[in-house]
């Protein structure tokens, strides 16, 4: 396959990424041509090079063709029908191919694979989506197949998250076509979606406190979409759509008010919550809020986000020099994968292509490119459901979230920290490590006890207590039960959430943040428990290519390394707490970043702090050293310690800390 080839840019109508809808078709033309060599004989799986997934083959190979379906579907619809590349010859094959029950190709069917359910609902999408061109074209028998293969989805059980979602699509496509569907299962399926709900248009995937990119490119994806289908209209109205598609629709627009302030001034979204391996899904929300209407935001500043984030991707290599989607982000790097991921799982990246599914003449395509919220000024956000304090600076285009409210589990539970989630700081220049001893002893953006082993204490199950925004700075606050999990007989984390095990507990702590653009204050009291104990407050994690690219430095009181023009840094800013009692470092790290080779990350260790003693410590991730704020600490007449930050441009925060813990 020949490399990527890109038009020319626009940068008239594309001031700030030069990609239009010609560069997002070429690089979606380009992702289906490359994957033509690795299609079976019959067309019905698609198995590009890498792992196998713990359900085989069969399964892998159905994946790989559900999830390039969506893309040659969107392709195809915005094209009304037109097919230069032939693409629909070669899925048409590959449809019959896979429901026939008579072919060695056949696809393992819904009621017998649980990973069948998930594609199941891609296929019938675009089942939906191409109609006039894949469905009607298909004989009696072809059509019973599909049918008889779809139709395994009816009385299943479903997990409670975002599947629910997979058999509603399914259903409603099977009514449509006079196949089997159950008005329960549709009803059941919707009531579990709006039980995920929450503030200001977010849903959590679940129960538990988990926020990620399924918020986005799942539970506000599939709504709208299934509400807006024309041949499913009976089906959709009978179900509570009239009543249901206002609701969703707001939530849509309040969500991405938020969505556009977490992508950085790069185009890169903040790296946060499981299955980033779908890389650029991140941009489905914006591409629904276009196709809707359902958006207060401008066609420009929509498009001028997904393409940003397309590009952020393309710009580092993504698709390979084999025009193939890897397991990883920025390079292939399988750790990322989780037990159900084969190698065609990244083409779930399909459903941030979803605008290609609208025509040339959509308003979203020739609005000129408005500014991301991040490019415009420095941007400071509380976002209520997942607790997450936003600083976006306008310099280095970094977008940070402050995490007082996230961690894929509910507030007690005793699990081990899930990298992914339960860290203080996210961004869209880091990651957290993924692999080796932060599994069991977080490495960065913490704050949590050492036990006699030198582990640090997960935080999962925190208590949120606190959180606003003023025209200074933004402040959350959580009470931590720090605990420690012998987690050797859990082979996770596999779907989000931290690792199960025997767990040991510490003194109780209150967490607290202060945000102010490059600069977080971190503060934290011991709260209960007897003498002193040590505590670690660790920094952002920077990656390298080479161990030589990275600078350090350490001193009494400060830790902070160096990459290129990031700079990540720990600063002790006060409490009772003498030099002497304090020792920083930078931890490195070899291969645990999905980024690069070599991670380092800045820590301050007070090897003794007295409970009921406030620590204040500033951290840092910008591009290049900058000024600290500075602090002092006042006693009130209530008794409760408050925290005065005095930043550099003279401003000033002031965070009360509530009463101890219990």
């Amino acid at each position: 396959m020949t490399s990527l080839m890109l038009p020319d840019e626009d940068r008239t109508l594309s001031p700030h990424t030069g990609f239009t809808r010609e560069h997002w078709a070429a690089v979606a033309d380009h992702l289906l041509l490359s994957l033509r060599p690795y299609f079976s004989p019959g067309r019905a799986r698609v198995l590009p090079p890498g792992r196998t997934s713990a359900y085989g083959v069969d399964s892998d190979g159905l994946e790989g063709f559900a999830r390039s379906f969506l893309l040659f579907g969107f392709r195809l619809k915005g094209e009304d029908g037109r097919d230069p590349h032939g693409f629909l010859d070669w899925y048409r094959q590959g449809l019959i191919t896979g429901t026939d029950p008579r072919s060695p190709e056949a696809w393992p069917r819904p009621d017998q694979l649980g990973q069948a359910k998930v594609e199941a609902a891609s296929i019938a999408l675009i089942l939906q989506l191409t109609r006039p061109w894949l469905w009607q074209t298909l004989d009696e028998e072809q059509q019973r197949n599909v049918i008889a293969w779809l139709g395994t989805v009816v009385g299943e059980q479903y997990p409670p998250n975002n599947w629910a979602w997979f058999r509603i699509l399914v259903e409603t496509f099977l009514a449509s076509v006079g196949g089997p569907y159950s008005s329960d299962d549709i009803c059941a399926d919707l009531a579990l979606h709006e039980s995920f709900a929450r503030e200001h248009g977010w849903y959590s995937d679940g129960a538990e406190r988990s926020y990620d990119y399924y918020s986005g490119w799942a539970l506000h994806f599939y709504p709208l979409v299934w509400a807006g289908e024309p041949d499913w209209s009976e089906t959709v109205s009978r179900h509570g759509a009239d009543r249901l598609a206002p609701l969703w629709r707001e939530r849509l627009a309040d969500y991405l008010d938020d969505y556009v302030h977490l992508i950085g001034g790069d185009g890169m979204p903040v790296l946060e919550g499981r299955s980033l391996i779908y890389r650029f899904a991140a941009a489905a929300p914006l591409w629904v809020g276009a196709a809707t209407g359902a958006s207060r935001i401008s066609p420009g500043l929509l498009r001028r986000s997904a393409s940003g984030i397309l590009r952020a991707f393309v710009s580092r290599g993504v698709p390979d020099e084999r025009g193939l989607l890897t397991l990883g982000i920025t390079r292939e790097w399988p750790n990322m994968a989780q037990s159900y991921s084969g190698s065609g799982s990244p083409y779930w990246a399909a459903k941030g292509m979803y605008g290609l599914a609208l025509p040339a003449s959509h308003p979203v395509w020739s609005a000129v490119e408005e500014p991301l919220p991040v490019e415009r000024g420095d941007t400071r956000r509380l976002i209520v459901a997942p607790g997450w304090l936003v600083s976006g600076t306008r310099d280095d285009g970094i977008v940070r979230v402050i995490n007082h409210g996230t961690d894929h589990a509910s507030a007690g539970d005793a699990v081990s920290d899930s990298p992914l989630y339960a860290r203080l700081g996210y961004s869209s220049a880091t990651i957290p490590p993924l692999t080796g001893e932060t599994i069991e002893s977080p490495v960065d953006s913490t704050v949590g006890v050492l036990d006699s082993a030198g582990r640090v204490s997960s935080r999962t199950g925190f208590v949120r207590l606190d959180a606003g925004a003023d025209d200074v700075s933004a402040f959350a606050v959580s009470a931590v039960a720090p605990h420690w999990v012998d987690v050797a007989d859990d082979a996770g984390p596999d779907h989000g959430s931290g690792r199960r095990g025997r767990a040991s507990w510490g003194p109780a702590l209150t967490v607290g943040s202060v945000v102010r653009g490059a600069w977080e204050v971190r503060v934290a009291r011991v709260d209960r428990g007897e003498g002193t104990v040590p505590l670690r407050v660790s920094g952002w994690p920077l990656d390298a290519a080479q161990a030589s690219q990275a600078r350090v430095e350490t001193s009494a009181g400060a830790a902070a390394v160096s990459v290129g023009p990031l700079h990540s840094q720990v600063r002790l800013l006060g409490g009772r707490t003498s030099a002497t009692d304090v020792t920083t470092a930078v931890t490195a790290l070899e291969n645990v970043s999905p980024l690069a080779d070599h991670t380092f990350v800045p820590t301050l260790t007070v090897r003794q702090l007295e409970p009921g003693v406030p620590l204040a410590v500033a951290v840092q991730l910008g591009a290049g050293a900058a000024a600290a704020p500075t602090a002092r600490w006042e006693h009130g007449d209530d008794g409760l310690d408050a925290l005065v930050v005095s930043w550099a441009d003279g401003a000033e925060s002031h965070l009360a800390l509530p009463a101890l813990a219990r």
